[in-house]
């Protein structure tokens, strides 16, 4: 095959070879336990338009998936794409979870920002489309016909007048040999067969018979790699402590165990099976340095956060008009303070990794969503290139933005390395609880302004919090750098890029610099302060804290106004028609003003990730409880590719935003984080979850994100129902009512 725009040129002949092909004619073959440890690559007579896509000589159809599966429907979502413009049903189409490879980073293969589908929105289809018309120039070649009147449907090729017809798989070898069309004619919206309608999700069956192999899985159900055993490690219970020594003695004469020794981040225990190394790492004994953090606990990070927003000026990250005019002329100010704790990721898969390191190679079957950042992390810890390291993506039960931070695969490698055999590194609930990249505590300052006449002429936002992007770059830029670069100079730049980006992260103030309400004087300021917790992206990043804060505060200002909350945004939001739909379309199917008995409304906002969520929250409050009833839920997030998958994901998402409102958060204690399980870090349970309803504003553009989209606005909108239930309004999260 020639090379293209679509891709690299590709070796036909290596694809069957180095990918384990699920079997059998055109039904559905999900690989779950990895992909090929090679580059996707078309087998002998195959046809192969981009590296996403192949048709065998025997008529199967093989999507390589290079978006991980963390529970988001991308592995029904993506194949839907491309069998809506292949004409054939995504339920005959074989998937792979695929490897690294160049075709699929832009600028890395990372799944995260709620962006699987809109990046790949045209690519996937025009790879699709490519296949279609290969096909039909292939036919009309062969049987010597005007390929318009060619018809490609359903897996077959077929010519009405002269009555000839071919399987897709039939014509593969032919339609290889011809050019890949660079603009192949995508289909037309009222032509979608699948695009727009609920496809059952392929891993349904799977995942409810506990046959998907997810990261636990890898070794298990007859498929042990020989000489795999299992790892705990036992890590410092303080942020940046050292080990200065351990004795493990008594651990390495409990049954099973292999052997107990010091790796980076601690003291790996190896031993036959999870069980008998979590009961051997219980004797290890360890002493830990005091670490820059000791003594240090979350009030006193708050209180530094007050302090330097007492004594400092931020950064500017938005200065519309003349704020400090505004305050002068003003009727009246409005302030408040908003604070947010450190939150942990809690995925219900705790972290694990399975790495064999040996003979100049390296493999890594890994729950992630950034498997080129997982090898070019896995290369650096186990001394080798990364063309020697090959990354074998699972499914994985839950991400939330915690598995693109590889620190998990990187102590396999290490414990593989050291032990020259397989191993399989298993966090336990409480590793994963008090050794996570959390989200960021940050505190708020606001003040708003009404003039004589009483309109709102101003809006200060002023936040304190650490810097997610500066704090990351340093260890991880190695996976944005080709493999050329030295290793030495990877880190050099990582500590430059660091340095550059700190207080510059948009992500830290996403939500609230972007305010979308006609105010004229707007002016938002940010400060950085690391206390040295470590952070990192979780679901909705800065949105998920920052539409807490912007969207309450609104809602202060509009009774402040003397107007209704909803009136008030939609005065506001006139140039914002995606809003304006949202929050018309949520009003009228939550019956706005019009709440059951004994319940009070609230309403917010938000835009992210190119979607724009309008969420009313139904509540009531009794004896100090908090009971979310009803959330209604308005989203704008262009074309809908899967309705049913759209609505699981914003109804997560919304319970999701919910525990972290109502419940959670994580306390730093003398350096270390205090809460260990779920009966310190709370979830919410089945029987407080509301009923969620989810309405779709139909717009004719591509598609946006909605993994995320869905978190943001609910905190304020409860949060706003309960003042609106007792006139307390709620400036922290968790939420605690002071009063009833």
């Amino acid at each position: 095959m020639s090379s293209s725009a679509q891709g690299p040129v590709l070796d036909r002949r290596s694809f069957l070879k180095t990918s384990a092909v699920a079997g059998g004619g055109l039904v559905l073959g999900v690989h779950l336990t990895g992909c090929a440890s090679s580059p996707p690559i078309a087998g002998e007579g195959s046809l192969s338009p981009d590296a996403w896509l192949q048709i065998t000589p025997d008529d199967r159809v093989i999507f390589q998936l290079d978006k991980t599966e963390m529970g988001q429907g991308v592995i029904t979502s993506l194949p839907t794409l491309v069998g809506e413009e292949l004409e054939l049903d995504p339920s005959r189409i074989h998937i792979h979870l695929a490897p690294v490879h160049s075709r699929f980073q832009d600028p890395i293969q990372v799944t995260g920002g709620s962006t699987s589908i809109a990046s790949r929105w045209i690519p996937v289809r025009e790879t699709g489309a490519a296949a279609r018309e290969m096909l039909r120039s292939a036919a009309a070649e062969q049987w010597s016909v005007p390929g318009s009147e060619i018809e490609v449907r359903d897996g077959i090729v077929s010519h009405g007048g002269s009555g000839r017809s071919a399987r897709y798989g039939e014509l593969a070898e032919a339609a290889s040999r011809q050019p890949v069309p660079s603009n192949p004619p995508l289909k037309a919206a009222a032509d979608f067969r699948w695009i727009g309608h609920s496809v059952p999700r392929t891993d349904r069956v799977s995942k409810s018979t506990g046959t998907a192999v997810f990261g636990m899985d890898v070794g298990l159900n007859g498929a042990a790699l020989p000489g795999l055993v299992t790892a705990v490690v036992i890590r410092s219970p303080r942020f940046g402590a050292v080990l200065e020594s351990f004795d493990g003695h008594a651990a390495r004469e409990q049954p099973g165990v292999i052997g107990v020794f010091q790796i980076s981040s601690g003291v790996a225990v190896l031993a036959e099976g999870y069980w008998p190394a979590r009961k051997a790492a219980e004797q290890v004994t360890t002493r830990w340095s005091e670490g820059p953090l000791a003594g240090v606990d979350s009030d006193a990070i708050e209180a530094e956060q007050r302090r330097l927003l007492d004594e400092n000026s931020g950064r500017s990250v938005r200065n519309d008009g003349n704020f400090a005019q505004a305050a002068e002329a003003a009727r009246t100010v409005i302030e408040a303070e908003y604070v947010v704790p450190h939150l942990a990721h809690a995925t219900m898969e705790p972290m694990n990794c399975t790495a064999w390191v040996r003979n100049g190679e390296c493999d890594v079957w890994v729950p992630t969503q950034g498997p080129d950042i997982v090898q070019a992390v896995a290369a650096e810890t186990a001394k080798l290139s990364r063309k020697q390291v090959r990354v074998h993506s699972t499914l994985m039960g839950g991400g939330f933005g915690r598995r693109g931070i590889p620190d998990y695969a990187a102590e396999a490698v290490e414990v593989s390395r050291l032990a020259g055999r397989p191993v399989k590194v298993v966090w336990s609930r409480e590793d994963d609880m008090r050794h996570d990249f959390y989200r960021p505590a940050t505190c708020n300052r606001l003040r708003a302004t009404i003039d004589t006449e009483g309109e709102v002429s101003g809006w200060e936002h002023r936040l304190v919090g650490p810097s997610i992007i500066s704090n990351l770059v340093p260890d991880f830029l190695g996976a944005l750098l080709p493999g050329w670069v030295p290793g030495r100079l990877t880190n050099v730049l990582g500590r430059a890029g660091g340095a550059v980006i700190r207080g510059r992260d948009s992500s830290s103030v996403e939500g609230a610099a972007d305010l979308p309400y006609a105010i004229a004087n707007v002016r938002v300021e940010s400060l950085v302060h690391d206390p040295g917790v470590p952070i990192g992206f979780w679901r909705a990043v800065g949105h998920s804290q920052n539409a807490f804060v912007v969207e309450s505060f609104v809602d202060e200002v509009a009774h402040a106004a003397g107007e209704d909350p909803l009136a008030f945004r939609e005065q506001r939001l006139a140039d914002h028609p995606r809003h304006l739909a949202t929050l018309r379309l949520a009003a009228e199917k939550a019956d706005w003003g019009s709440p059951a008995p004994g319940r009070s409304q609230g309403v917010a906002v938000h835009e992210s990730f190119g979607s724009v969520v309008t969420e009313i929250a139904e509540v009531s409050v009794t004896n100090g409880r908090i009971r979310v009833h009803r959330v209604v839920c308005a989203l704008d997030c262009g074309l809908v590719v899967n309705p049913d998958i759209v609505r699981a994901q914003m109804e997560g998402g919304i319970i999701f935003g919910l525990t972290a409102a109502l419940k959670s958060r994580v306390t730093l204690e003398n350096g270390g984080i205090k809460q260990s399980n779920f009966h310190d870090y709370e979830l919410l349970r089945m029987d407080e979850s509301p009923a969620i309803e989810v309405y779709f504003v139909e717009r004719d553009a591509p598609p946006s994100g909605v993994g995320e989209p869905g978190t943001p606005p609910i905190a304020p909108a409860v949060a706003n129902a309960v003042f609106a239930a007792t006139g307390q309004r709620l400036r922290r999260m968790p939420f605690i009512l002071e009063h009833t």
